[in-house]
C-alpha cells in the first residue's frame, strides 16, 4: 500500500531561522538517515523537500487555455508543507510508525519538533472501461 506522508509545519523557528549550524546539520543528517533506512527496506517511493510558501504560485487556466499565475495560495497560511515521502509499506500501521519518526525529528538543541505529520493512502484513478 502506498501513503503520503506530509510534514506540515508552522511559520517560524520550524523553518530552521535562527538555527545553529549544528542543529541544522542534526536534522539533515536525521532526514538522509530516514531516507536511508526507507530505501533499505524497500519502502522508498520518493520523497522531497519543498520551498518556502512565498515562491508558490497559484496557476489557473485563462479562457484560452493559457496559464494565469499569481502568488502562492499560502501567503496568508500559519502552516505548511516543508516536505513529502511517498512510501509503500504492507500496512497503515507502517505508515503510522514512519510518520511518527519524522514527527520526533530533532530542532533547536536537538528537542524532538513532535510536528504534525498527515498520512493519506495514495488513491488509484476509477476504472473507466
Amino acid at each position: 500500500m502506498k501513503y503520503m506522508v506530509q510534514m506540515n509545519v508552522k511559520r517560524g523557528p520550524y523553518q530552521m531561522e535562527g538555527w545553529s549550524p549544528e542543529d541544522v546539520k542534526r536534522m539533515v543528517g536525521f532526514m538522509n538517515e530516514l531516507n536511508k533506512d526507507l530505501k533499505t527496506a524497500g519502502q522508498w517511493v520518493m520523497g522531497e523537500g519543498l520551498v518556502s510558501p512565498d515562491q508558490a504560485r497559484l496557476v489557473t487556466a485563462n479562457g484560452d487555455g493559457s496559464p494565469s499565475v499569481t502568488d502562492g495560495p499560502f501567503a496568508e497560511s500559519k502552516e505548511f508543507i516543508a516536505g513529502f515521502w511517498i512510501i509503500d509499506v504492507k500496512s497503515e500501521a507502517e505508515a503510522y510508525k514512519m510518520a511518527a519518526r519524522v514527527s520526533a525529528c530533532p530542532g533547536p538543541g536537538g528537542k524532538p519538533l513532535n510536528m504534525p505529520v498527515e498520512v493519506r493512502a495514495v488513491g488509484e484513478a476509477p476504472k473507466t472501461d
